[in-house]
């Protein structure tokens, strides 16, 4: 990092200063993460933030803030606790990782988190920007960090070309985020370019005219701001299918299980699933429910970062659970209990209610 101005006769105390003195008047300080921020709080809050809209985030924080307080109240958390506080933001291994992080912050550090960017990011689920964040957020010490808003803001005042999850873009937006941030008032900077990013220089629509870095910014001047960044190339999402089986007892209870620990929906409670319809017959003849009424339910679409995903749900009162001989859990649609669950089991039991 360097105050001293880049190769381009850009002045970098020129622009650190318009980012600090915009952050004086139009930065964000209300949030909850901004209050008492340790290392600890600024971690989860980067985590949950992670393709996740702020408004989305808030509430999901503060549940789990008053959950697990600390640390040390993760680590000695039960996972199916941490997914339940985590159903319905998506990504599911962040909240695993997030876990494992905690126990491993607790087992190998004393339950301190490292101060440096290097040990932060060999921690599960930790990269690069998401330690430097914690280093400048948390401990005011200069750190680049580099999320979607501060590559927005650095891609579009640079006209970084090409699209930022290939080597070369993301090699130079790295170069450009370390020779921005500050050696003081590191705090001041990370966030107000954060919210530079999520407020004024937003992937639609940008607010150039209110900008403090448009006089300068390459991507203004050529009239187009939002070429940049470039998007990630598209592909046809492939189309998958599934059978849900919603077994359902006359107390209106229902079968879920635990899925494997990794692979989708990881660690999650999910209604039965087979890959075709005819394997989800089979298995009902061999439970003895050949001849018991189903209603097959309209599919629906779950769409994934790769992939569509149709669900076929198949509803089959039962009689007793002990009609059917399978692991798992019967479960009230209201569940009270803490499991963690994937979007669609949520959408479903709401409808068996």
């Amino acid at each position: 990092m360097t105050d001293k101005p880049s190769s381009d006769s850009r002045s970098v105390p020129r622009f650190q200063q318009a980012v600090l003195d915009w952050f004086g008047h139009s930065g964000r300080t209300h949030l909850p993460w901004q209050q008492k921020q340790t290392p600890y709080r600024v971690w989860v809050s980067e985590i949950m933030l992670q393709q996740t809209q702020v408004a989305t985030v808030i509430p999901y924080f503060e549940r789990f803030m008053a959950r697990f307080p600390t640390v040390e109240h993760l680590a000695k958390g039960e996972q199916d606790e941490v997914l339940h506080l985590w159903t319905g933001l998506g990504y599911y291994a962040r909240a695993r990782n997030l876990h494992q992080c905690a126990q491993q912050i607790v087992a190998q550090h004393g339950g301190q988190f490292p101060e440096d960017v290097d040990s932060l990011a060999a921690l599960p689920g930790i990269g690069r920007s998401t330690a430097g964040a914690i280093v400048s957020l948390a401990l005011n010490r200069p750190a680049p960090i580099l999320d979607g808003n501060v590559k927005r803001v650095l891609a579009r005042y640079h006209a970084v070309p090409g699209w930022p999850g290939h080597t070369a873009p993301a090699r130079r937006l790295w170069q450009l985020a370390e020779q921005y941030t500050p050696y003081r008032e590191a705090r001041n900077y990370t966030q107000a370019m954060m919210d530079l990013g999520a407020t004024l220089c937003t992937r639609r629509n940008p607010d150039c005219q209110h900008c403090p870095l448009a006089a300068d910014c390459q991507a203004f001047r050529s009239g187009e701001p939002e070429r940049y960044p470039e998007s990630k190339p598209k592909k046809n999402k492939p189309q998958r299918q599934a059978w849900w089986l919603l077994l359902q007892l006359p107390d209106q209870r229902c079968l879920l299980q635990q899925r494997a620990p990794a692979g989708l929906w990881g660690g999650l409670f999910c209604f039965p699933e087979f890959a075709c319809r005819e394997d989800l017959e089979h298995w009902l003849t061999t439970q003895g429910l050949g001849r018991a009424e189903r209603d097959s339910w309209a599919p629906f679409r779950h769409t994934f970062t790769h992939f569509h995903l149709d669900i076929h749900p198949v509803h089959v009162p039962v009689s007793a659970p002990d009609h059917v001989a399978e692991t798992g859990r019967w479960v009230q649609p209201a569940l009270e209990e803490t499991v963690g669950l994937a979007a669609p089991t949520r959408q479903l039991l709401n409808k068996l209610v």
